[in-house]
């Protein structure tokens, strides 16, 4: 299968991507573009489960998800390790892009090799609850994140 060029990097610096809704937005748009990206949506049990727990939660599941299977510089059966379906978060790091390392250095320019920052980690939690957000346009799930509102919570 040929592959498509990916977009550039994240648009800072290594270390201290992007978290502004705007540019959050374009970047999921570009990946959004790529024919096996696009396909992935919130259905089912998975859009019942985002519903059900709210963002907040959401966040939390996000944030402990990608600290254990994508944030370790060897992540175990990386390329192999997120299910496509099963949980929200797992939906949407397909959707973004976020789901191996590989994906995560092509298309958001987090480098292989090397535990995540925490700054690149909330980065992907963003990323990730960004694109659960734009999924959920309407009921209990609010567009807006209140977690990234209160900037002193512990996983902003």
């Amino acid at each position: 299968m040929a592959s498509s060029p990916s977009p550039d990097p994240a648009p800072d610096a290594p270390g201290r991507p992007a978290t502004d809704p705007r540019a959050l937005d374009q970047r999921l748009d570009a990946i959004a573009r790529q024919p096996f990206r696009a396909k992935f949506h919130l259905r089912g049990r998975d859009r019942a489960t985002a519903e059900l727990k709210g963002p907040a939660t959401i966040r939390w599941h996000a944030y402990d998800l990608i600290a254990r299977r994508l944030a370790p510089a060897e992540p175990y059966k990386d390329g192999k390790q997120t299910p496509y379906r099963g949980h929200p978060v797992f939906v949407a790091q397909h959707a973004t892009a976020t789901c191996c390392r590989g994906c995560l250095r092509r298309w958001h320019g987090v480098p292989k090799g090397r535990e995540l920052t925490r700054a690149e980690h909330i980065y992907v939690v963003d990323v990730i609850c960004r694109w659960i957000a734009r999924e959920m346009t309407s009921g209990t799930f609010s567009g807006q994140d209140p977690c990234r509102a209160d900037p002193d919570h512990e996983i902003s």
